[in-house]
C-alpha cells in the first residue's frame, strides 16, 4: 500500500464543494489531496443546474456565504477557463397574485438589508425582461446578482486550478485516528495521511463522519431536471415562481414542485425544480415529471409544445436547519466539514473552500463559523467507527 507523508489535508468529495476546498487551500499555500469514490462531480454537482443564487435565501448566515460566494464567482470566472460558462444573468421571481407581491416585498427588504439588490418589477412590465412570459402575473423581483456556471466544469477546473493530488475511483474506508486525533484516510489502494481531514462527501456527508466516529445527519433529497431541445434565447433569466422559496425553506419528506426555468448558452432549456425525500430511490417519479412540465409551460406558455429531450436526478444534501456544516469538529481534532449544502452547494461553494482554507491556516475566517458548525446537531464526541493508527503515523 502506498503511504505518503506530506500532506497537510486530505479532502473527500470531488464535487464543486472539495474542489472550491482544494482551490482555496492551495491558495493558502497548503498541500492537498482530493480522494473519491466516483469521478469528478460524480454526485450531486454532476445531477445540478448550476444555480448561483442570493435571490431565495432570507436574511441570516446562508445569506452572508451566498453573498460572499457572489463576489468570489466573479473572481473566479475571470481566472477559469470559459467552459465553466459563467453566465451572470440576473434572476426574477414571479408572483401570480397580489398577496404573494407583498409577502415577495416584505422578503426583498431583509435581503436588502444584508445587501441584496433586489428590483421590483410591477406587473405590466414584467414582459420588458422576459416577453415570453404567461400573461396575468401580479409582478416580481428581479435579482441582478443571480448568476449560473456549468456545474461539472466548474468543479473540474477548479479542482484542475488548484493543482491537489486527485484520486477518483477510490471510496474512503477508513478515518485513521491517532489518540483521538485525525491523521489522515485509507482507502483500498492506500493511506493519505496529513493532520486534517474535510468531509465534502456531499450525501455521503454523514457516513464518513461516522468512519471518524462523530456524527453529521446529512439527509438525500431527490430532484428532477427536464432539459429540453435546443432553443432561440426564450428564457433570458432564471426565472421561477415565489412558492419555490417556500419549497427550498420547507423540512418535509413529501413531493414538492415550483417552476424553475432557464436558458442555457447552449440552447435548451433547463426546468426544475422538485424536492422529496426518499432514500437515495433512484427510479423516476412520472408524477414529478408531469407537474414539472405543466408549471414550466403554465410560466412560460411557449414551452407547451417543445420536446423534452431528456430528464436528470440527485440527491441534495439535507440538514434539518438547511444549513450547511463548515469548519472544524470540535467532537474530532483533525476532522473538518463541507457539507449539507442542500440544492446551494454550487453557489455556496468558493465561500465554503476559503472558510475552510482559513480553519486549516488559522486565519481569520470572512465569516464567522458558528451559525455552521458541525455539532450544533448533538451527537457522540468520540466513538468506534475508525481505528488508532500506529505510532509511526504521527
Amino acid at each position: 500500500m502506498l503511504k505518503r507523508h506530506s500532506l497537510d489535508a486530505v479532502i473527500i468529495g470531488a464535487g464543486v464543494v472539495g474542489a472550491a476546498c482544494a482551490y482555496y487551500a492551495a491558495r493558502a499555500g497548503l498541500s492537498v489531496a482530493v480522494v473519491d469514490s466516483g469521478p469528478v462531480a460524480g454526485g450531486t454537482t454532476g445531477a445540478g443546474e448550476g444555480n448561483l443564487l442570493v435571490s431565495d435565501k432570507e436574511a441570516g448566515p446562508e445569506l452572508d456565504l451566498a453573498l460572499l460566494s457572489t463576489r468570489l464567482w466573479t473572481e473566479l470566472a475571470a481566472v477559469l477557463p470559459q467552459e465553466v460558462e459563467y453566465e451572470p444573468k440576473g434572476g426574477l421571481v414571479v408572483a401570480p397574485d397580489e398577496a404573494t407581491v407583498k409577502a415577495l416585498r416584505s422578503f426583498a427588504e431583509g435581503q436588502r438589508a444584508a445587501g441584496v439588490d433586489a428590483v421590483e418589477v410591477p406587473a405590466h412590465a414584467l414582459h420588458d425582461l422576459e416577453p415570453h412570459l404567461a400573461p396575468g402575473l401580479a409582478g416580481g423581483f428581479h435579482y441582478p446578482q443571480d448568476a449560473q456556471v456549468q456545474p461539472a466544469q466548474a468543479a473540474a477546473r477548479l479542482l484542475a486550478a488548484s493543482g491537489a493530488e486527485v484520486h477518483l475511483g477510490e471510496e474512503v474506508t477508513q478515518v485513521l485516528l491517532d489518540r483521538g486525533a485525525v491523521r489522515g484516510v485509507r482507502t483500498p489502494r492506500r493511506e493519505l495521511l496529513a493532520p486534517a481531514v474535510v468531509n465534502a462527501a456531499g450525501t455521503w456527508g454523514g457516513h464518513i463522519a461516522e468512519l471518524a466516529g462523530t456524527s453529521l445527519p446529512v439527509l438525500p433529497r431527490r430532484g428532477f431536471v427536464l432539459v429540453t431541445e435546443p432553443l432561440p434565447r426564450v428564457v433570458r433569466r432564471k426565472v421561477y415562481a415565489a412558492d419555490y422559496i417556500a419549497d427550498v425553506a420547507s423540512g418535509s419528506a413529501a413531493l414538492q414542485s415550483s417552476a424553475v426555468v432557464e436558458g442555457t448558452p447552449a440552447g435548451p432549456v433547463l426546468i426544475g425544480a422538485t424536492r422529496e425525500r426518499v432514500g437515495f430511490d433512484r427510479s423516476l417519479s412520472t408524477q414529478a415529471l408531469r407537474r414539472l412540465a405543466s408549471q414550466a409551460a403554465a410560466l412560460f406558455p411557449v414551452l407547451a409544445g417543445v420536446r423534452v429531450l431528456r430528464t436528470y436526478h440527485g440527491f441534495r444534501p439535507y440538514l434539518p436547519d438547511h444549513l450547511p456544516a463548515i469548519g472544524p469538529d470540535p467532537r474530532r481534532p483533525g476532522l473538518l466539514h463541507a457539507c449539507g449544502h442542500e440544492g446551494a452547494g454550487i453557489g455556496l461553494a468558493p465561500a465554503t473552500g476559503l472558510l475552510i482554507a482559513a480553519a486549516l491556516t488559522g486565519a481569520e475566517p470572512a465569516l464567522p463559523f458558528h451559525p455552521f458548525r458541525p455539532d450544533r446537531f448533538g451527537g457522540p464526541g468520540s466513538g468506534t467507527g475508525a481505528a488508532d493508527t500506529p505510532e509511526e503515523h504521527h
